[in-house]
Parts: structure tokens; C-alpha cells; sequence
């Protein structure tokens, strides 16, 4: 877990704004601009978009919020009627029992209002660390690092850290990447891997940050 010492994170990430400005957002960014702000929205939001493309997952999530998006109206409907909402999402079947089943437990346990607090989070089935870091990140701006295949691939790559999965990523980042920039390094690396430093033919001659990066696994660009 060691960090590139000509890696400039600073530099790189004020470049990478700029970089990833004419593409969408990252999807539970996108929805908070869109006034879905709210812990449970961004919690179901992210549990809709695993594994499943943001052009999917964004309008899917919208279709069920404008439907219900209080965990006391989610606990309303069945699951049935949950999968219909849902159902371009992968893994539709199972995330509308884990939604309905998430929703109901906040109402029976906390009186309807989502704890702000990554264990409880943690203890919802179908929530990992990713979603659970995201939406205390996004929706209470808690200080957590959400990491997915983006970040994951894109701070490998560039030698910032040397991990060999996701988890091992996000404790390598919590202990070197500065913290104003948690919340907002999968906001930036998002977009960033999905159209410049993508998986298998990275856009190097387009980069702003090339020339610092090491290029780790990168055999054409």
C-alpha cells in the first residue's frame, strides 16, 4: 500500500475536475443535484445501481422515487410491484425484496428515520461498504471513501496505491489520500474511468495527469 512519491494527488484531482466536466456525473451525484438528496434515496439508489451502468440505474431510481421514496411509502408497495419499477436493474427479483425488506426494517426499528451511521448501514442486507460509504458521503457528507471499479483500476494504475482489490483499496486510500478529497475522488474517478482512464484501452494521449502516471497494467494506449 505505498504511494507514488511524484504522483501530485493535489494537482491531479484540481486537473481532473476540469477533465471530466462534458460528461454526465456519477449517478448518486446526479440524483442529489436532482434534489434526491435524502440518506434512504441515496441508499437505494446505490443498492439499484449495483452492477448495473449508470444509463440504466438513473432512470430506474428516478421511476421508483416518483412512485415512493420514503421508506414508509417503499414498505407499502410488495415486492412484486417493486420489481416492476426496477426491472431494467440487474438483479431486479433481489433488490426488491432487499429494498421493501430495507424499508420495513427502518420503519419498524428507527421509526422510519435512516440512521446516520455506516454499522447500521452496514447490517441491511444488501448494503456493503461502497453503498454504505456513498450515501453517508453524499447524502450527510460523512468522510468516507466509496470505491468501485473506477477508483479501484484508475489509482492502481497510476501507482498512487498498489492493492489487489477494492476493500484493500479503500484502506489504502484512508490511510494516504487527503481527506477533503474522500467524498469527492469516486465523484471525479467515476466519469474519469469511464471515459478517459477506462479499463482496457485507456485514453493516455488525452490524460491531463500522464505524465505522472505510472501506467501499471497498461499495455496499449
Amino acid at each position: 500500500m505505498t504511494v507514488q512519491s511524484s504522483f501530485d494527488i493535489d494537482r491531479a484531482i484540481a486537473l481532473i475536475r476540469e477533465a471530466v466536466k462534458p460528461f454526465p456525473k456519477a449517478a448518486m451525484f446526479a440524483l442529489a443535484e436532482e434534489g434526491y438528496t435524502s440518506l434512504f434515496e441515496q441508499l437505494i439508489a446505490c443498492l439499484i445501481s449495483i452492477r448495473t451502468y449508470d444509463e440504466v440505474s438513473l432512470p430506474v431510481a428516478r421511476r421508483l422515487f416518483e412512485r415512493a421514496h420514503t421508506p414508509a411509502a417503499i414498505a407499502q408497495l410488495t415486492p412484486d410491484e417493486i420489481e416492476l419499477l426496477i426491472r431494467e436493474s440487474t438483479y431486479a427479483d433481489q433488490k426488491a425484496g432487499q429494498i421493501r425488506a430495507i424499508a420495513t426494517q427502518i420503519v419498524t426499528q428507527y421509526n422510519g428515520d435512516v440512521p446516520a451511521d455506516l454499522t447500521t448501514l452496514l447490517s441491511f442486507k444488501g448494503i456493503g461498504p461502497k453503498c454504505a460509504h456513498l450515501a453517508l458521503g453524499v447524502a450527510c457528507n460523512q468522510p468516507f471513501i466509496s470505491v468501485d471499479v473506477h477508483v479501484h483500476r484508475v489509482t492502481n494504475r497510476w501507482g498512487y496505491v498498489q492493492t489487489k482489490t477494492p476493500e484493500k483499496t479503500t484502506l489504502a486510500l484512508e490511510a494516504t489520500l487527503p481527506p477533503p478529497y474522500w467524498i469527492e475522488i469516486n465523484q471525479l474517478l467515476v466519469p474519469f474511468g469511464k471515459h478517459i482512464c477506462t479499463g482496457k484501452q485507456p485514453h493516455c494521449s488525452t490524460c491531463p495527469v500522464e505524465s505522472m502516471c505510472q501506467k501499471i497494467g497498461v499495455e496499449h494506449d
